[in-house]
């Protein structure tokens, strides 16, 4: 287990984006980050204290969370000075990159020197099999979106909030690292071989009861070349009832790819039902979650009108405005 309370490790981050653990931890369990640590030239800011280690320490943080998701996932040599000095001071090291800490000689070597535990959460821990399509009891509802990062995980969680405050049977599904971070279990989709990603969500939202749903954590898009094999795995291995579209509306291009622009929402919703009724062929896209974070209240309000207006379908920023419209289009499907 990974031992709380976290410090939040910003390191050099670019953006917020690039911040995005983080901001998951700091958004969904507060209780659990007592402060955030930054680098020279860091740009992203969780609105936590900023600490020293020691300050950290103090302060009764036991992990130091890497929570920064950089493109590749790697460890640079400025954030390991960072790490070798946490084992040091005592913290264990908790990380979701694809560059795990454990394979990194002197992180591994300082940790057994000084008794402390290196947590690598992007690690699959259980043999998942290969995906067989057969149909499942209970209900499933996955978030699609127009790219990375433009909320799919929140309006997972912000929906399955929503269900528990009802009294509803429902689950969060968490697929990736912040997700796993947050809830402590998961599958982290993006470290699985491919041949067994979709049986890994097929294992994740397993026979339930009628009326459960589970909250499947979307992740990539359809249309991102570098992330889309993801969402596939999704879509089949997940056999969803329901698909929510999601969207950033102030994004210029795709992320880390500026020759990409967003599709549209019209254009998701066709090719991403299309390829959910391959599996499941009463799926139905039941409503669209809108980052508005970007907005004012009044820009976000227009805008999310003007997308009702063209889709006919309850839109919202579930995470600024709550979830219940969406919710209730869930309940809706019976």
């Amino acid at each position: 287990m990974i031992e709380t309370p976290y410090l939040l490790f910003l390191g050099d981050a670019p953006d917020m984006l690039a911040a995005k653990v983080a901001q998951g931890i700091k958004d969904w369990r507060p209780e659990n980050a007592v402060g955030q640590f930054r680098m020279e030239g860091c740009k992203a800011d969780m609105k936590l204290t900023d600490m020293t280690l020691a300050e950290a320490k103090a302060a009764g943080a036991k992990t130091l969370v890497i929570g920064v998701a950089n493109r590749g996932g790697v460890i640079s040599a400025a954030w390991k000075k960072v790490l070798i000095q946490a084992l040091e001071e005592g913290f264990d090291l908790a990380s979701g990159l694809h560059n795990l800490l454990r394979d990194e000689a002197d992180l591994k070597a300082f940790a057994e020197a000084t008794g402390r535990q290196l947590h690598d959460v992007r690690i699959p821990s259980v043999k998942y099999p290969i995906a067989n399509g057969e149909k499942r009891t209970g209900k499933r509802c996955l978030a699609v979106g127009t790219d990375c990062s433009v909320g799919k995980m929140y309006t997972a969680l912000c929906m399955d909030r929503e269900m528990q405050k009802r009294g509803l049977k429902s689950s969060f599904r968490a697929t990736g690292q912040t997700g796993i971070l947050i809830t402590g279990e998961g599958v982290p989709l993006d470290a699985v071989i491919a041949d067994f990603m979709a049986g890994s969500i097929e294992w994740l939202t397993p026979d339930n009861d009628a009326d459960h749903w589970d909250m499947i954590e979307g992740q990539g898009s359809l249309f991102h070349v570098s992330y889309s094999g993801v969402t596939m795995a999704l879509i089949h291995g997940g056999q969803p009832d329901a698909l929510i579209l999601c969207h950033e509306p102030t994004r210029e291009h795709m992320r880390g790819l500026p020759g990409y622009k967003l599709p549209s929402l019209t254009a998701l919703r066709d090719m991403a039902l299309e390829l959910a009724k391959v599996a499941n062929p009463a799926c139905e896209v039941v409503g669209i979650s809108v980052n508005t974070q970007h907005m004012s209240e009044e820009d976000a309000r227009s805008y999310m009108k003007g997308v009702e207006d063209e889709m006919g379908l309850p839109t919202v920023d579930p995470y600024r405005h709550g979830a219940e419209r969406l919710v209730d289009a869930l309940v809706a499907l019976g």
